[in-house]
């Protein structure tokens, strides 16, 4: 977790000093999002992606689907109690929905417990990639913006069409085929993902003066509920219902992670409030360094 603020903290350096241009957060995201991930996701399932470990897979895709549909649940109800403004209301509904599970999920899973539990966190977050690239995408987009619908085409992206792609590679275990330059430079690129991801964090926290990302009380609720409370009821229920101790860890790393960056993209690509996101992904990015550690000795040990 210090390893990730470090590289938060080279972010917010590189933007301050003028190191970097002024759209370079918008480079950065491209890379990460048409790169480095998909680069992660491939390399993933092409090593572990086997018949045996198919067909596995449904249970961390019930238990994923049965948390994510409570986690909309308590959103749709808890977000409106923080505003009257309607895309007010859905950014806080985004926000309480779904953590920073892609990008901070992936490289502390990685980090912690390797590739074939990263390959299983990956098809337990499957439900959750779907519904933030459906409904997730649809409702960060303001009404009376041009475009704005909720159709399947949304899920034709890079990151569900790398996750065809790996499973393709793995089933027909086609990797031993490959150039080995082509392998080299599907795991050198996935080992961009993580501070690539991290530092474009900091760069976007940046932006805005540190006061204004600090002073508002209802942004700490927020938070605490997004790295505390929902992580703590599921885990709880998980416990209550005897759920497979590695579905816990699965659950932990998927709901106890920080806020991502949607809830400023979005609103910023159509001219709203980019502050509300900006300070809930910040100050939760900070904190995430201690409760994440906290939640996994309380629940995991």
């Amino acid at each position: 977790m210090l390893v990730m603020l470090i590289f938060i903290l080279a972010g917010y350096v590189l933007n301050k000093a003028h190191v970097l241009g002024n759209k370079s957060d918008k480079v950065m995201s491209k890379l990460e999002n048409n790169l480095f991930v998909p680069a992660l996701i491939i390399n993933t399932f092409m090593m572990n992606c086997t018949m045996e470990n198919i067909k596995a897979s449904w249970k961390y895709i019930v238990y994923s689907a049965g948390l994510l549909v409570i986690a909309m649940l308590i959103a749709h109800f808890v977000a409106k109690l923080f505003t009257n403004n309607e895309y007010g209301i859905h950014i806080f509904e985004y926000a309480l929905t779904f953590g920073n599970f892609s990008f901070m999920g992936n490289a502390v899973v990685l980090a912690l417990l390797g590739e074939e539990m990263l390959f299983k966190y990956m098809i337990f977050t499957l439900p959750m990639n779907i519904v933030v690239y459906t409904w997730g995408t649809f409702i960060l987009t303001p009404n009376d913006a041009e475009g704005r619908s909720f159709g399947i085409k949304r899920l034709i992206n890079p990151i569900i069409i790398s996750l065809i792609i790996g499973l393709i590679l793995g089933l027909t275990d086609a990797q031993q085929y490959m150039p080995y330059a082509l392998k080299a430079s599907l795991e050198s690129a996935s080992k961009c993902m993580s501070p690539m991801a991290m530092i474009l964090t900091g760069f976007v926290m940046a932006d805005y003066p540190l006061k204004t990302l600090v002073t508002k009380k209802r942004i700490y609720t927020v938070t605490a509920l997004r790295l505390i409370v929902i992580p703590a009821i599921f885990l709880t229920l998980l416990k209550l219902i005897k759920a497979p101790q590695e579905m816990i860890i699965l659950a932990l790393f998927a709901y106890a992670t920080p806020l991502g960056l949607n809830t400023v993209i979005f609103p910023s690509a159509y001219g709203g409030d980019t502050k509300t996101g900006a300070r809930m992904a910040s100050i939760s990015h900070v904190l995430c360094i201690f409760t994440i550690p906290l939640m996994y000795m309380l629940f995991i040990g």
